[in-house]
C-alpha cells in the first residue's frame, strides 16, 4: 500500500522505539518524515535507517530539540516550509515520565514538567501544525495509564488522560477539515518502557490475554491507519492498544 504517498509527516519523538516505528511505516507507504528527538546522533542514526529513495534523496530529516521549547519548534516548522512547503500529518509521540513513585510523594516541580511536556507541548505542536497549514490529520500517543491506576507513574497517566481528552477537544475544534485521534498503548518493549518488564518480562506478559508485551510495530500500525483515509470517518477517537488487557473480569 501506499497510503501516504506524495504527503509530508511530522512526528516528535521519532528517533528511536514507537517515533521510529510510526516513522518507517509511513516512509514504507510512501510518506517523506521529519523527525525530532533530544539527541541529533540518534536522529542521524534514525535517518540513515530510513534510507533514501531511487535519486538518493533522504526519506527523512530529523531535528534536535525540546519537545516543549519554543524555539525548536519553530526551527522545525520552519525546516518544513522550506523543504516541503507542506505539511499532512502530525504525531505527537515525544513524553516523559522522569519520576517513579507514588502520586502524593512526587515533587510539584516534575509534575509541572510531565504535564508541560507531555500535554502543554502537544497543543502547541498541534497549534504550530495548523498555522502552518496542516491538512489531513493528527494522531496523538496516549497510554493505557490513562484508563486505570498506574502505580509509580501516577502523573504520567494523568498527563496522558489529559492528552486523550485535549484529542476529543481538538477533534472538535479541527472538523471538518482535520481529523484528531490518539492510541494508548500498554507495555510496548522499548527502552522507555523497560523500568515496567526488565528482568520480569515473562510475568508481566503473563497478565496480557494475548500473552506478550508490545512491540513497536503493534502501534506503528494502527497509527498509521487513523493517519491515513482508511479512518477518513474517524475523529476524536482513542483506540487501546494493550494486548487485551482491558478484557480483565471484574472480582
Amino acid at each position: 500500500m501506499q497510503r501516504f504517498e506524495s504527503s509530508v509527516a511530522l512526528i516528535t519523538g521519532g528517533s528511536r522505539g514507537i517515533g521510529l516505528a510510526i516513522a518507517r511505516r509511513l516512509v514504507d507507504e510512501g510518506a517523506r518524515v521529519v523527525i525530532t528527538g533530544r539527541s541529533q546522533e540518534s536522529l542521524d542514526a534514525a535517518v540513515a535507517e530510513l534510507g533514501v529513495d531511487e535519486a538518493g534523496v533522504p526519506h527523512a530529516t530529523g531535528i534536535a530539540g525540546k519537545a516543549d521549547d519554543a524555539e525548536h519548534r519553530a526551527a522545525v516548522f520552519a525546516h518544513i516550509a522550506e523543504c516541503h512547503g507542506r505539511l499532512d500529518h502530525l504525531v505527537n509521540n515525544a513524553g516523559i515520565n522522569p519520576a517513579y513513585g507514588p502520586a502524593l510523594e512526587i515533587e510539584a516541580s516534575v509534575i509541572r514538567k510531565i504535564l508541560e511536556v507531555n500535554v502543554v507541548a502537544a497543543l502547541e505542536w498541534t497549534r504550530s501544525a495548523v498555522e502552518a497549514g496542516l491538512t489531513r490529520s493528527i494522531v496523538n500517543l496516549s497510554s493505557i495509564s490513562a484508563v486505570s491506576a498506574a502505580p509509580g507513574i501516577a502523573f504520567y497517566g494523568v498527563s496522558k488522560a489529559a492528552l486523550m481528552n485535549l484529542t476529543v477537544q481538538l477533534a472538535h475544534e479541527l472538523a471538518p477539515g482535520i481529523r484528531v485521534n490518539a492510541v494508548a498503548p500498554a507495555v510496548v518493549k522499548t527502552a522507555f518502557a523497560r523500568a515496567l518488564y526488565e528482568g520480569r518480562e515473562a510475568e508481566v506478559a503473563a497478565e496480557y490475554p494475548l500473552q506478550r508485551l508490545g512491540v513497536p510495530d503493534d502501534v506503528a500500525g494502527p497509527v498509521a491507519f487513523l493517519l491515513s483515509e482508511d479512518a477518513a470517518w474517524i475523529t476524536g477517537q482513542t483506540i487501546l492498544i494493550d494486548g487485551g488487557a482491558s478484557l480483565r473480569p471484574i472480582g
